[in-house]
C-alpha cells in the first residue's frame, strides 16, 4: 500500500472513530506496529491526529468526517443554491480558457453551463470528466493519481505533480467552509494539498461556496480567501461571516 494512501486510511479511520490503536490499525491496514506508529508520529507532527500512548485520537474540537458516498451525498444538498452559484461562475469563463475544476460537487454543477463552450478542462474530478467526456468543443486533461472512491477523485503526490506541470487561466475550488478570518477550510488531507496546487497554477481563483459554508466546517487551511480573485456565493454575507478588509481586491458575487 501506497504510504499516501495508507497515512490518509488512518486519518480518516481516527476521525471517523474518534480514535485506534496502533494493534488495530496495523490489523486494519496490513502493516508492521512499528510502521503504524511512525506514521501516527508524522500526522501527529502535522496535526492531523492527536498522539496518545498506544495510538491516536481526533484532535480536540475536529469534528468526525462524514466521507461514505460523500459526492453523490453532499450532490444531493441544496441543488437551486448549487445551480444558482455554478450559472454565476461559468459567465466567468471565455471562449479559448484553460479551466482547472475542483471535484467539489458545486463546481460539478457548473458542467452543464460549459458543455457547449471551445475551452480546456483540468480536472482530477472522474465525476466532471464523465459529464464532459462527450462535449464537442471540451478538451479534457485528467490528471492521474491515486483514487479516492466516495468522492469520485483523484488525490496524492501523483495528482500534485501532473498539476504542476500545466498553467491555466482559471481555477474554480470549492471547500468545506470559510472562517469570518478569511481562512478557506476543508476536512480532507488527501484533497488539501490538491487545492493548494490548483490555486498555485492558475491565473486567477474563484471559491464556490454557499451559505452554509459560511463557517461551515473543515480543520485543514487550503488557503486564505486572499488568494482568490474573488468568491461566489447564493446570499449577501454579513461582517460577521466573513471579514475583509475595505481596500481588498477579493471579488464577492452574489448569484
Amino acid at each position: 500500500m501506497l504510504t499516501d494512501v495508507r497515512q490518509r486510511r488512518t486519518t480518516e479511520l481516527i476521525l471517523r472513530q474518534g480514535s485506534a490503536s496502533v494493534p488495530e490499525l496495523a490489523k486494519t491496514l496490513g502493516v508492521s506496529e512499528a510502521t503504524v506508529r511512525r506514521d501516527l508520529d508524522l500526522l501527529a507532527d502535522s496535526g492531523l491526529v492527536e498522539r496518545v500512548r498506544g495510538g491516536a485520537c481526533r484532535p480536540r474540537g475536529v469534528r468526525a468526517e462524514v466521507d461514505a458516498s460523500a459526492f453523490d451525498v453532499v450532490a444531493s444538498q441544496e441543488p437551486s443554491e448549487k445551480r444558482s452559484i455554478a450559472r454565476a461562475a461559468a459567465k466567468l469563463v471565455k471562449d479559448g480558457d484553460v479551466v482547472a475544476m475542483d471535484i467539489g460537487t458545486t463546481v460539478f454543477s457548473m458542467c452543464s453551463y460549459l458543455r457547449n463552450r471551445e475551452i480546456t478542462v483540468v480536472t482530477a474530478s472522474l465525476a466532471v470528466v464523465r459529464e464532459l467526456a462527450d462535449a464537442p468543443g471540451v478538451d479534457l486533461i485528467v490528471m492521474g493519481g491515486v483514487l479516492r472512491p466516495s468522492y469520485h477523485s483523484m488525490v496524492g503526490v501523483l495528482t500534485e505533480s501532473c498539476l504542476r506541470q500545466v498553467r491555466v487561466d482559471v481555477a474554480f475550488l470549492g471547500s468545506a467552509g470559510v472562517r469570518a478570518d478569511g481562512a478557506v477550510l476543508d476536512s480532507t488531507p488527501s484533497e488539501v494539498p490538491v487545492k493548494r496546487a490548483m490555486i498555485d497554477i492558475a491565473t486567477r481563483s474563484w471559491l464556490l461556496v454557499d451559505h452554509n459554508k459560511f463557517p461551515g466546517t473543515g480543520f485543514l487551511e487550503i488557503a486564505p480567501v486572499s488568494r482568490f480573485a474573488g468568491l461566489i456565493t447564493d446570499r449577501p454575507l454579513t461582517t460577521g461571516q466573513l471579514q475583509l478588509p475595505d481596500d481588498s481586491p477579493v471579488e464577492v458575487v452574489v448569484s
